[in-house]
């Protein structure tokens, strides 16, 4: 199983703490944020992973490397010349990856707790092109979805403004605007598309599904039980995320 971890970005609404160490090693509970991704997903299977560097890219290296890659094979993918976001950073690492198995991506500041087999298995069941986790959460923009949990769109609620090859559809009623949730799982078939979608190294996956949701299968799944979830990106959210840290499902140790 193949995972990637967002670990390159800049980190700048975290202020000063930033101004000496990476985002990705930002402690939560006395844990670096990019062990806890690791372990969380080591614990769902996965046995290669590649982390992105930008920012203090050798704190991260040599962070890794002082803990042997905490005993699976980890990878890495060096945007130090250029931070290339997120599409731009999943298609730099696509020589990585085993093309034949999906692959999970994580943002290193997402703290949560929810079963990721579980959304795996929803993936590979649904055949979808993309599995996005999704939750009912309030934020400035929104994923759109039908009935059926496939994406149809984008919404941005400050401005109004809609991005969607079906316009008309998502301005009706039984659209349904859930908030993105920084994981997400896809199948390798998706590079070819990825490849073709933007002119330069740089560009975010938000609007590349939200422009090929036509044409792929871009699916969101909500976990059945409830669950912890924190963007750590923020100092208010950061030490929202001390106070709850103690009521996470507790993630396995490395052997």
């Amino acid at each position: 199983m193949n995972a990637m971890i967002f670990a390159a970005g800049l980190g700048t609404r975290l202020g000063a703490i930033t101004s000496a160490k990476p985002k990705a090693l930002v402690e939560v509970g006395g844990e670096p944020m990019l062990k806890r991704v690791i372990l969380k997903l080591k614990n769902a299977g996965v046995s290669r992973m590649v982390v992105n560097v930008h920012h203090f890219a050798d704190a991260i290296v040599c962070y890794l490397k002082a803990n042997d890659n905490f005993g699976i094979d980890i990878r890495i993918s060096d945007e130090r010349a250029l931070l290339l976001d997120t599409g731009g950073g999943l298609l730099k690492a696509r020589p990585f990856f085993d093309s034949n198995e999906p692959i999970i991506v994580h943002n290193a500041d997402i703290l949560t707790d929810f079963d990721i087999s579980q959304m795996l298995d929803s993936h590979i069941e649904s055949k979808a092109d993309a599995t996005l986790l999704v939750a009912d959460r309030r934020t400035s923009r929104y994923l759109l979805f039908d009935a059926d949990r496939r994406m149809k769109g984008w919404k941005n609620v400050t401005t109004g403004e809609i991005r969607s090859p079906w316009p008309d559809i998502v301005s009706a009623e039984g659209i349904v605007p859930l908030a993105f949730g920084g994981v997400h799982i896809i199948k390798p078939s998706i590079f070819s598309t990825l490849e073709r979608y933007s002119d330069s190294s740089k560009f975010s996956i938000t609007p590349f599904y939200t422009d090929q949701c036509a044409d792929l299968y871009i699916k969101g799944y909500t976990p059945e039980e409830s669950f912890h979830w924190i963007d750590i990106g923020k100092p208010q959210s950061l030490i929202e995320a001390e106070n709850i840290v103690s009521e996470l499902r507790p993630t396995p140790l490395p052997e």
